[in-house]
């Protein structure tokens, strides 16, 4: 029997949402992780150091925002693998399904989860084309091919890191859950960032056996869990 862990990427400054009016500073760079966000990453790598023996394999997308959770978890736990990049956990292109958001309404919350509910449900439906030329149809094989990798990784006896964003994993896990499309989105913003969720591999398949787990940035002072 195998493990998979799957970690949704810390909380990451505004261009990673396709805000490109934010004045709001980057410590990381562009898309990349918040200092919340980073310390978001490592408490989720110290949850993974108490729960398992060692880590066999480590992939994340390579959008910085996963690469950096990525890191920062594999340097909370000993003798962790080099990671590995693979972009079919990509998360679907924020930019194209949003618009043209600007900083208020990504700020509002509400007025941004509309506009990007908006988006992806004229995706799903087949309305149009997003993310340079990828569909929803494309999204979803491009994330069950990625899956079947890691799958293949997660043998007996071997624990796998996948750090990808809410929409992937909800994607696959929605897969697994036999979720009709419209549906899927409704799982996914409920992902906490940082937040992991476990999946058992054996002969029968995946299983999904907890998931998005957060309670390890909850109990912190003031909390830590954010959405986005």
């Amino acid at each position: 029997m195998g493990v998979i862990y799957l970690v949704r990427h810390g909380q990451a400054d505004p261009n990673a949402y396709g805000i490109s009016d934010s004045t709001e500073p980057a410590p990381n760079g562009p898309g990349g992780l918040t200092d919340a966000g980073v310390m978001q990453a490592r408490l989720s790598g110290m949850l993974l150091a108490r729960l398992i023996d060692r880590v066999t394999a480590a992939v994340s997308g390579d959008l910085p925002r996963q690469t950096q959770t990525l890191a920062a978890v594999l340097g909370e736990i000993d003798g962790a693998p080099e990671p590995r990049v693979d972009p079919g956990w990509n998360e679907y292109e924020l930019p194209a399904l949003v618009g043209t958001a600007t900083t208020d309404e990504y700020r509002d919350g509400r007025s941004y989860q509309r506009r990007l509910d908006e988006g992806l449900m004229e995706w799903i439906s087949g309305g149009g084309e997003h993310g340079a030329g990828e569909t929803y149809h494309h999204f979803g094989r491009r994330v069950s091919d990625a899956a079947d990798r890691v799958r293949a990784l997660a043998g007996s006896g071997q624990t796998v890191v996948v750090v990808s964003s809410a929409g992937s994993i909800t994607q696959w896990i929605g897969q697994l859950w036999g979720l009709p499309a419209e549906r899927w989105p409704v799982l996914s913003r409920t992902m906490v960032n940082a937040s992991v969720s476990k999946l058992i591999v054996g002969r029968s398949g995946v299983t999904v056996v907890s998931f998005n787990e957060h309670a390890h940035l909850s109990d912190r002072d003031g909390g830590l869990a954010t959405y986005r």
